[in-house]
C-alpha cells in the first residue's frame, strides 16, 4: 500500500507519515514551494532519515491567479488559505492515482481553513469525499475507503498541540516551527504584496522574490526598494531587471532599486532614500542602469520618508 501525504515539513505532517509508516504503508511525501512558504532543504534531510519518497512540486502560474482572486477570500492578510489547499489537493490527486491520499490536518487547529465543515468541504470541491486520510483526526471524521487500520490512529482536536509535541519527542522527529510559515500571513508581507498586484499585471519570479528585500516605498508608479544591509545590496542587484536603475553613495549606505517608468519625482526620491539610510552626508548619490549619472539631494525628515511607505 502506498501512501501519498501532503509534507510541509512541520509537526501534524510528519507525525502523519510516521503514523501511517508504523502501519506498513509505504509513504510520499509531497512538499509544495513556492516563494511565500516551502523548506526543500530541510524536508529532503528529514525524508532521508526516516525513511521515505519526497516529491518537491514548485507551484506553477495557476497558484498566481489563485492568489490575486481568491475564490473563497483570504485570512489575515493575504493568505488564501482554502483555496491554496484546494490548490494542493487537486495537484497530490493527479498523482496519486488509487493510492491513499492523506494530510496532517488535526480538526479545528485553524481557523479560517481547518474546522470541520472547512475539511469536509475542501473533500467535495477536490472531488475526493471520503478519500483524504488524516491519521491525527481520523476518528472525528468518517471512514474513508482505505483499508487501514483506524484503532492505531488518532482523534486529535483543537489548536493545542501538546499531545504532538509528546509523540514527535517519543519518535524523535525533527520539524518546522509554525513561526517559519507562510509568508502570505503575515501583514507587512501582505501590504507590499498588495501594493504589488494593484499596480503590476504580469508578475515574475523575481516581483516575488525582491518582496522579501529591503524597505518598499511607492511614488506613482515608481517603486523603490531600499536595502537594508550588505546581504540585502546584493540581493537587489541580482535581481535588477535591465530597465531598473539603482541608487548609491559613496562610503557606507544601501543599494536602492529603482522600478517602473522613471520620473523625476522618483528618481529624486530613491536618491533621497538612498542618503537617509546612509551614513554619509555627502549630497551625491551615483544613480542609473550602471551608477553612471549623478544627483544632488539633501537627506528628507522621517515624516516625508514615511508618506511613502509601502
Amino acid at each position: 500500500m502506498l501512501a501519498y501525504v501532503l509534507y510541509s515539513g512541520g509537526l501534524d505532517s510528519i507525525l502523519a507519515i510516521k503514523l501511517l509508516q508504523e502501519q506498513g504503508i509505504k509513504v510520499v511525501g509531497v512538499h509544495f514551494v513556492s516563494p511565500f512558504f516551502g523548506s526543500p532543504d530541510f524536508c529532503k534531510e528529514v525524508a532521508k532519515e526516516q525513511n521515505f519518497k519526497l516529491i518537491v512540486k514548485k507551484v506553477g502560474k495557476e497558484y498566481l491567479n489563485i492568489l490575486r482572486k481568491p475564490k473563497y477570500g483570504y485570512g489575515s492578510a493575504m493568505n488564501p488559505c482554502l483555496d491554496c489547499h484546494l490548490y494542493m489537493l487537486r495537484e497530490v490527486k493527479k498523482i496519486a492515482k488509487n493510492n491513499i491520499i492523506a494530510t496532517g490536518e488535526v480538526v479545528g487547529q485553524r481557523p479560517k481553513s481547518q474546522k470541520f465543515k472547512d475539511l469536509k468541504f475542501l473533500e467535495k470541491e477536490a472531488k475526493l469525499e471520503n478519500k483524504i486520510l488524516r491519521p491525527l483526526s481520523a476518528k472525528e471524521f468518517p471512514k474513508t475507503i482505505y483499508e487501514v487500520d483506524r484503532e492505531k490512529l488518532l482523534g486529535i482536536r483543537g489548536r493545542s498541540r501538546r499531545k504532538q509535541l509528546k509523540l514527535a519527542k517519543g519518535y524523535k522527529l525533527k520539524f518546522l516551527t509554525p513561526a517559519g510559515g507562510c509568508l502570505l500571513a503575515d501583514r507587512e508581507f501582505a501590504k507590499k504584496l498588495k501594493d504589488l498586484f494593484e499596480h503590476k499585471k504580469r508578475i515574475s519570479l523575481e516581483d516575488l522574490e525582491l518582496l522579501k528585500v529591503g524597505r518598499h516605498f511607492r511614488i506613482g508608479k515608481n517603486k523603490i526598494v531600499v536595502g537594508r544591509n550588505e546581504k540585502e545590496n546584493n540581493k537587489i542587484i541580482k535581481l535588477k531587471q535591465k530597465e531598473d536603475f539603482i541608487f548609491e553613495v559613496e562610503g557606507i549606505g544601501p543599494t536602492t532599486l529603482l522600478q517602473g517608468r522613471k520620473t523625476k519625482k522618483g528618481i529624486k526620491l530613491a536618491a533621497e532614500l538612498t542618503l537617509f539610510y546612509s551614513d554619509e552626508k555627502n549630497v551625491i548619490v551615483k544613480y542609473g542602469k550602471n551608477l553612471e549619472k549623478i544627483k544632488k539631494v539633501e537627506k528628507p525628515e522621517r515624516e516625508e520618508v514615511e508618506r511613502f511607505r509601502v
